[in-house]
């Protein structure tokens, strides 16, 4: 729905940023789909994530959320909690099978985001789940490339840079 949200999703997207598990249930009891989007193609899973409400995000995904949910600019919820780095959320959202190399409208990834701020649990994660290294964005760059460019050191590391 991509539309207007009518007050029921509204409750669904609200309780999914504060991380009310119970009012969670109720919305979708009424009627919500789990994966109902707002007018910026946001899901409640990614407001969750997005708002680290973990016990929320771990619902939505048990009530059937899809891990892999694009918004309008083709960020997952994975892209965000790397880009955040919330590595307990990062975590169960790889283990529920979020991809690891799904791409946003620029080409980015999870992995980029997180060598790009220096969310170097996130990354470990990444890198640990398998998340391909060789991708590059629109740009032509690298998680690698993305982390020298920012002087991010240890993710240089982490991802295999050669000492400068």
């Amino acid at each position: 729905m991509d539309s207007a949200s009518t007050p029921s999703e509204d409750q669904l997207f609200d309780a999914a940023r504060r991380g009310d598990v119970p009012a969670l249930q109720a919305a979708l009891a009424a009627g919500v789909p789990v994966d109902a989007t707002n007018d910026k193609g946001f899901s409640a899973l990614i407001l969750a994530s997005y708002g680290n409400q973990f016990e929320a995000v771990r619902f939505l995904l048990d009530a059937g959320a899809n891990p892999n949910h694009q918004d309008h600019t083709g960020n997952t919820p994975l892209m965000g909690v790397s880009f955040k780095g919330y590595p307990e959320i990062a975590r169960l959202l790889i283990e529920r099978g979020a991809g690891l190399d799904w791409q946003n409208g620029n080409g980015g990834t999870a992995l980029m985001f997180a060598a790009m701020f220096g969310r170097h649990d996130v990354l470990k994660l990444l890198l640990e789940a398998g998340a391909n290294q060789r991708i590059a964005d629109f740009r032509g760059l690298t998680a690698l490339a993305l982390a020298g460019q920012q002087g991010n050191e240890t993710a240089w590391a982490l991802l295999g840079g050669e000492a400068q």
